[in-house]
């Protein structure tokens, strides 16, 4: 195996030699508008929602993003073993650049819905296609240097997307925080046309797994009605979240490897693996500037500054495991289970009054660096344990096990807050919630002490 210390010359030429220089800076520029409009978007959508008169429907353009999402994640991975990442590579970005200009045109909440829809649709092609695409340009060497440079690429849209996006709607109106990134969303596709005509032509393994699209449309209504259910909580909600759980449970048994729910030894533990510790850490997100403004009195403004510490952290960690390229991806994983795991704990204890709220920020920054060393590490497993003829199945699995963690802990959240406290006064709730997020990040750094002898 190749030192670190002959490896450094290559590395640091991996993302910029002529072989791979354009397709790194499709890659990038793609990834980033997809981040700034992600991370924008909940900045403007008060305004928007108001100026389109759909406030009883505010919640409803990140629902039906994710729904549009899970299908497009599935259908990606289909096409991706059957034809190889170039159709949906080129038909993501343009499916999105297609819902900005939906959304940004919008007269009413029902088209501004339909641009929501094509950008998740698009988000989801794209996702699953990327993989592939460094999956076929990148040796199993070289990927923690591109995943590296993925993690880089949503830090500046997690510092200054939602203050740009702020600055936009109140000058020149929430319709360019959409609008104004399609050119540049062209320009990507346009990159991404040459480097698809310089991709080998595809030849579809025999045998493999081929993901049901209708199965995964009965679990992305089953996630959206948990997340509805969550979000309204009645009788009523229980009824069709309890309904939305069974189908969601029914559609996962055939869109993930066999032995995901019980996280046998291999792929099935990177996917179980994606799903706590995504899941894990999107249950502190979704309730850490609540915590912040109510607990503590933070500003709205400062309330949510620790998730910036988090994309810092991430991005930071991300760096240095791109940088050593022998480091083992298993022991990786674990250790970054082990760091959220430290930041999750801290989230407890800031979430409660007598403790003060500054440790929030150490805790981000050490969560967020636990995530920066675990998902490079996640990815790189995945195409190491994945035959080729399913690779794509495996990278929609992944991609749909990270959604549905998140949905079920952010729910959880909810729930919790709902039954033993307020938005008033969380710490309650989020003592329960601290406590079942570390029992899984915990049980995160079990599953991955266990893997096969050979790959």
């Amino acid at each position: 195996m190749t030192s670190t210390i002959d490896s450094a010359p290559r590395r640091r030429s991996v993302l910029w030699s002529a072989e791979h220089r354009l397709t790194t800076i499709a890659l990038l520029l793609v990834v980033t508008l997809v981040a700034f409009e992600s991370m924008g978007v909940a900045t403007a959508m008060p305004t928007l929602v108001a100026d389109l008169h759909g406030t009883s429907l505010y919640s409803w353009p990140f629902t039906i993003f994710l729904i549009s999402s899970v299908v497009a994640t599935v259908l990606s991975g289909r096409i991706g073993d059957r034809r190889g990442p170039a159709p949906a590579l080129l038909a993501g970005p343009a499916l999105f650049a297609v819902g900005l200009v939906v959304a940004g045109m919008a007269s009413g909440m029902p088209m501004f819905l339909l641009g929501r829809a094509l950008q998740g649709f698009g988000s989801g092609l794209l996702l699953v296609s990327v993989s592939l695409l460094i999956a076929l340009t990148f040796t199993d060497h070289e990927r923690p240097v591109i995943y590296a440079a993925n993690a880089a690429a949503w830090v500046l849209p997690a510092v200054i997307g939602p203050s740009v996006a702020g600055v936009v709607t109140v000058s020149v109106g929430w319709r360019w925080v959409f609008l104004g990134l399609v050119p540049l969303v062209g320009i990507g596709t346009a990159m991404l046309v040459v480097v698809v005509r310089r991709l080998p032509t595809h030849t579809p393994a025999p045998g493999g797994r081929r993901a049901s699209v209708p199965q995964a449309i009965i679990a992305a209504l089953g996630v959206a009605a948990l997340t509805w259910a969550a979000q309204h909580q009645s009788l009523l909600a229980l009824a069709y979240g309890t309904v939305g759980l069974v189908a969601l449970a029914y559609a996962l048994r055939t869109l993930l490897p066999v032995g995901t729910l019980t996280s046998r030894p291999g792929l099935p533990t990177v996917v179980a693996s994606r799903a706590l510790i995504a899941g894990a850490y999107a249950g502190m997100e979704a309730y850490l500037p609540l915590t912040m403004s109510a607990v503590h009195g933070y500003s709205p403004a400062l309330a949510g500054l620790p998730l910036t510490i988090t994309a810092l952290g991430w991005s930071a960690a991300s760096a240095v495991q791109g940088r050593y390229l022998n480091w083992s991806r298993e022991a990786s994983l674990r250790t970054g289970f082990w760091l959220v795991a430290a930041g999750l704990v801290g989230f407890g204890l800031v979430s409660q009054p007598w403790f003060p709220g500054w440790p929030a920020f150490v805790a981000c920054a050490v969560g967020g660096a636990g995530m920066g060393i675990a998902m490079p590490a996640i990815s790189v497993l995945l195409l190491r344990y994945s035959p080729e003829g399913e690779r794509g199945f495996n990278t929609s699995a992944v991609q749909l096990a990270d959604w549905v963690g998140s949905a079920l802990l952010i729910g959880l959240g909810g729930v919790l807050l709902s039954a033993v406290g307020s938005v008033f006064d969380p710490s309650p709730a989020m003592a329960l919630l601290t406590v079942a997020l570390v029992a899984l990040t915990t049980l995160g750094v079990r599953l991955t002490g266990r893997w096969p002898s050979k790959v």
